[in-house]
């Protein structure tokens, strides 16, 4: 079913959203290491990183379900660090549903505000708003079990909503998913956002859904940021070697640095800001900056391919034994038959480059 765009009436505007020098240990465990953001208001910022990083800390922390060691958050200009969880006005919505079995779509969205005391008639008005907005319109009277995994997502996103929130919390909301619902629940949940206009902090470890969502992604290690940008800016330039490393498919190839630049597979690359040098170091290609050209005796050879739609993934054996991956378009991969002789080279955009293995 399809939703409706508009928000509904009385929604509110976005906040924004400081994490301060937060602090946060689980006995030995950093979780969060001078975690520090600022979010402006309407604005989607979503954390990347592997499991352990501290992203979800970082959200329960801002929703008052977890608390901190040393650090400040502020929300709309106010210190909410030591508010409780029930007076913070957060919508969150988790991994699990979590919607109250022997209640309808209708009752579980319109369950937090009972609990703020919204009146009968207000409750069902403003139920049935939601639930249209996620496009749920016609199944305010079906129980979670009538219904499919994706449509009670979206029922506990109603709800979340429903409340009229500050700030929108979503931690992994979409990871129980098959991956055709879960593309196009994030692209539900990017468009309710902007129409809603709320302030949201999104947690995923997947890099596709972070860099697809966020109007900037932040990324995570070790309880630590190593990196906040847009997703453009993250991907085509990344500041430490960990985010080169972590977001998107890279290349590691050998070469030498000078001047700025390092010489990778006969190409003079500019080098990223960060980057390890002068001498000999490992290169972060990725695949789309690697150009492949059939010719006879050429010492690099295609390994495999994978057909991707409308792009081709192809391995590539170099000279020195290592192995490249180049992304090309699907029209190539004729061409690039395994056995085939390429000459492989770099397109000269900047990478960041690690010191040598």
């Amino acid at each position: 079913m399809t939703a409706t765009t508009a928000a509904p009436a009385g929604a509110g505007h976005g906040v924004a959203v400081q994490f301060q020098d937060l602090h946060r240990w689980y006995g030995p465990v950093h979780a969060l290491d001078g975690f520090s953001i600022d979010i402006a208001p309407g604005e989607l910022v979503a954390l990347l990183g592997p499991s352990g990083c501290g992203k979800t800390t970082a959200l329960r922390a801002l929703g008052g379900l977890d608390e901190v060691d040393a650090g400040r958050i502020l929300v709309d200009g106010k210190d909410v660090t030591h508010v409780p969880s029930n007076k913070r006005n957060m919508g969150i919505v988790f991994q699990a549903y979590s919607l109250f079995p022997n209640m309808t779509a209708g009752d579980n969205v319109a369950y937090g505000l009972r609990l703020r005391g919204v009146g009968k008639d207000e409750r069902r008005k403003r139920a049935a708003e939601t639930l249209d907005l996620v496009g749920l319109g016609g199944y305010a009277n079906r129980y979670p079990h009538q219904m499919s995994g994706g449509q009670q997502q979206r029922v506990a996103l109603a709800r979340a909503l429903a409340i009229r929130p500050q700030v929108l919390l979503l931690d992994e909301p979409l990871s129980a998913l098959d991956a055709k619902v879960r593309r196009q629940l994030r692209e539900e949940i990017r468009r309710i956002q902007i129409a809603v206009g709320t302030t949201a902090l999104f947690v995923t470890h997947d890099q596709e859904e972070a860099l697809a969502l966020g109007d900037r992604v932040g990324v995570m290690s070790a309880g630590r940021l190593e990196q906040i940008a847009s997703p453009a800016e993250l991907y085509d330039r990344p500041a430490t070697a960990f985010v080169a490393e972590f977001v998107g498919l890279t290349n590691r190839l050998q070469g030498v640095a000078s001047d700025g630049v390092v010489e990778v597979l006969g190409t003079r690359v500019p080098l990223l800001a960060g980057s390890a040098g002068p001498g000999p170091v490992t290169a972060l290609v990725r695949p789309e900056a690697i150009r492949l050209a059939p010719e006879d005796g050429a010492q690099s050879h295609v390994l495999a391919v994978s057909f991707l739609g409308s792009l081709g993934r192809v391995q590539v054996g170099l000279p020195d034994g290592a192995i490249a991956v180049a992304q090309v378009p699907a029209t190539d991969v004729e061409q690039l038959a395994p056995g085939t002789a390429v000459r492989v080279t770099v397109v000269p955009a900047p990478v960041f480059a690690t010191p040598a293995a």
